[in-house]
């Protein structure tokens, strides 16, 4: 339930904040690993590794893009030999990506080097902002693993559409 002390002007700086944040952590993140690889191809490799094997169709919806766009993604993907294409054997006509052992690897060092400097930034911080970060991250999960409320979700469907 929301803070009553806190104004709807307080929570619309607070988002603003919150996401300026939230995006420069996620710039910093990504320069740390230094492959060379596209960001659209790292998480589109992420999105097979963790969901695959995968439609292109439902690859193209999980990561918002055009189907010309993630089949450009998948034929980069495969050259590099981080994901293979299989027939679906259930209907000929579908084509499933799944990831290899190269592209787990990739993703793992990725992974890896990320951490690495979020750990490196951590321990240059007092106990008690870690132990604030450790609230804050609670909050984080909460706030992105809540099922949308149907009176909230009209808006950000306007607003994703408004991107498209």
């Amino acid at each position: 339930m929301p803070d009553p002390t806190v104004s709807a002007p307080d929570i619309e700086e607070m988002a603003g904040s919150l996401r300026l944040s939230i995006a420069r952590l996620a710039r910093l993140l990504r320069q740390q690993d230094q492959s060379g690889m596209a960001p659209a191809l790292a998480t589109a490799l992420a999105a097979i590794g963790r969901e695959g094997p995968l439609t292109l169709s439902q690859l193209a919806a999980i990561e918002q893009v055009t189907p010309p766009t993630i089949t450009k993604i998948i034929d980069k993907l495969e050259s590099l030999e981080f994901i293979t294409r299989r027939i679906d054997p259930s209907d000929r006509r579908v084509c499933r990506v799944q990831i290899t052992t190269a592209g787990k690897r990739k993703l793992q060092s990725i992974r890896s080097r990320r951490t690495a400097w979020l750990t490196a930034q951590l321990h240059a911080l007092s106990p008690d902002d870690l132990g604030r970060l450790h609230d804050v991250i609670e909050v984080l999960d909460h706030l992105t693993t809540a099922p949308p409320a149907a009176s909230k979700s009209a808006p950000l469907a306007g607003a994703q559409k408004a991107q498209q």
